[in-house]
């Protein structure tokens, strides 16, 4: 059926395809170097203690047939080499099923780790991933053209992630439509980059410039993509741009760069397809992609509704499967920076003046003279959870308690999540205790005379000192 394929988006289907599996890699890299102490059987959150209680329709997984931390780190590391040879290519190579069957192998595995996730899973980033994945899987090889349901749907899910984000900020916080946002935002966000705290002085009209380019880009742009070319490839280059500037002022992990994935699959490359071109559509491949599509035009109706609700929520999804979910960030930014400060003592009897040494975490503010390293797309769990736990001590929920047992015996696999432990492998703390902390930027003039990016000003206690026979916490 010539209507089903659209030949002229054969490279466009190429960079989406390549770029898809670099975020896949990354993802499951992600996943195979941390779990151990996240999730693992000595985990903070353990996943064979979630799969006893949460039923295997509610969270379909292959953990629930099976668990160890030998078999997890198989399906990490499985992961990552089925990615990188999608990167490679290799989909091209195979037939078209086998293809098919190559691309929803990372699929499955990444569906299995979410699910399980619990809290460490639980941002709009991963069911992004899963749902655009998900779409790849029907998109073929060289051997047939691009089909034009498919690369609708991309554009559809597109169009979900940006005017859903835009929707949620008018509707959000105040500062959006006062467009003020951004006096705040690059100090209090969850992770900062090394730009961060250029991006937060630069000149406040400046940043009412950037919040209205933000709402014209979320809001209306997006309508576009639903345009003819070349108004489609222009309104995602746009997108891209934006996106792009998102990456050098923050970590937000991949969510910046799966958008732009997206949008690479609405942008029209030149280019052709590679001799002798692609085959007569097989029959089997319509029926499949058809289906599909009206299986994902069915469960849309649920996102659409939440769109369009005055009362819009963000980061959901509407089935297990991850086939179809809401998306959304900082629709309210905090005025106010916290950030909680865990320090240990090996001193029998604690006090205020103790030998107390400060843990360093990787990616999260701690010294004000450390300035902030660029990490994402590569995603610090541990880290974006502590600002979390900041806001308030109800988002550490069980977990904070497990982090601070696990400091109090130097467990090795948390140790690696942290960029520095204050204590000798052999010679764990005594005690533990967290502290509150207000952090702002420091003006060009502090910078220049103490080298110092942030300041830090004692607020109160978060955690009274703490060891191994009674681990509680107190708001």
């Amino acid at each position: 059926m010539d209507w089903f394929t659209a030949p002229e988006y054969w490279m466009s289907r190429l960079v989406f395809q390549r770029a898809l599996a670099a975020v896949y890699l990354v993802a499951f890299l992600t996943a195979a170097l941390q779990f151990r102490a996240l999730m693992g059987e000595r985990g903070m959150l353990p996943v064979p203690r979630f799969t006893e209680r949460v039923p295997f329709r509610r969270a379909p997984s292959l953990f629930h047939l099976h668990y160890s931390d030998r078999f997890f780190a198989a399906c990490a590391w499985t992961g990552c080499a089925v990615s990188a040879a999608l990167l490679a290519g290799l989909d091209s190579r195979l037939p078209l099923g086998a293809a098919m069957l190559l691309w929803f192998v990372p699929w499955a595995l990444y569906l299995s780790i979410v699910n399980v996730g619990q809290t460490w899973y639980g941002f709009g980033w991963e069911s992004l991933l899963l749902e655009v994945g998900f779409l790849a899987v029907f998109l073929g090889n060289d051997e047939v053209a691009p089909p034009v349901l498919v690369l609708f749907l991309l554009r559809w899910i597109l169009f979900r992630v940006e005017f859903g984000a835009g929707l949620i900020k008018m509707r959000g916080d105040e500062c959006w439509r006062k467009l003020t946002c951004l006096d705040h935002h690059h100090e209090t966000q969850p992770m900062p980059g090394p730009l961060s705290w250029f991006f937060h002085r630069l000149p406040k009209p400046l940043h009412r410039v950037e919040v209205a380019a933000n709402h014209v880009t979320q809001l209306a742009v997006p309508v576009l993509l639903f345009t003819p070319q070349p108004i489609a490839t222009a309104a995602a280059s746009l997108m891209i741009l934006t996106q792009l500037w998102l990456v050098l002022s923050g970590n937000f992990s991949w969510l910046n760069w799966i958008t732009i994935v997206l949008a690479l699959s609405a942008v029209e490359f030149p280019g052709d397809p590679p001799s002798p071109g692609p085959g007569p559509v097989p029959l089997w491949y319509e029926v499949v992609v058809l289906a599909v599509a009206v299986l994902l035009a069915g469960l849309s109706c649920q996102p659409v509704r939440n769109m369009i609700s005055r009362r819009q929520i963000m980061n959901r999804s509407f089935d297990p499967l991850h086939l179809v979910n809401t998306y959304g960030a900082f629709g309210s930014v905090s005025r106010i920076r916290y950030e909680v400060v865990v320090e240990g003592t090996d001193d029998d009897v604690p006090h205020e003046d103790s030998g107390w040494r400060e843990y360093e975490f990787k990616g999260k503010p701690g010294d004000p003279r450390r300035w902030p390293r660029q990490f994402a797309p590569y995603h610090l769990r541990l880290d974006w959870m502590m600002w979390f736990a900041a806001l308030s001590p109800a988002y550490a929920g069980t977990w904070f308690s497990a982090l601070v047992e696990r400091l109090l015996e130097n467990d090795r696999d948390t140790l690696k999540l942290l960029r520095r432990s204050p204590f000798p492998p052999d010679t764990p703390p005594r005690y533990i205790r967290a502290r509150l902390f207000r952090y702002r930027y420091t003006t060009w003039r502090e910078l220049r005379e103490t080298g110092a990016c942030w300041e830090r000003t004692y607020v109160r206690e978060y955690l009274p000192p703490t060891r191994l026979t009674g681990v509680s916490q107190r708001s």
